[in-house]
């Protein structure tokens, strides 16, 4: 079985961009939020962000030909903006990181 063939892969997957996407949409409210309610969307952020290196990573580990396939599409869409998927990991660290000091200054 491949593993876009499995329920959990496909479930997870499933949550993780409905997530995202739902935080990605209150993200353009970020600005109207007091500080505990930025404080709340760093932390859903940074757990949403924790879940997609775990995806990734085993996608990574796979010997499965559609895991490696995606992970090397990945590799390619980041290569063109001068970036590997650990360098897209650390900058949406950093960036968690500089909004958690803005609040908490």
């Amino acid at each position: 079985m491949g593993i876009f063939e499995s329920d959990i892969v496909q479930k997870e997957a499933q949550q993780l961009f409905s997530d995202y996407q739902q935080l990605t949409q209150l993200g353009s409210k970020y600005g109207k939020f007091d500080r505990d309610g930025k404080k709340m969307y760093i932390d859903q952020m940074q757990e949403v962000l924790d879940r997609y290196k775990i995806f990734m990573k085993r996608f990574e580990l796979s010997d499965d030909f559609s895991a490696k396939a995606t992970v090397e599409q990945l590799k390619t869409h980041l290569g063109q903006f001068g970036m590997n998927p650990q360098q897209m990991f650390d900058q949406m660290e950093l960036t968690l990181k500089r909004m958690r000091s803005e609040i908490e200054s």
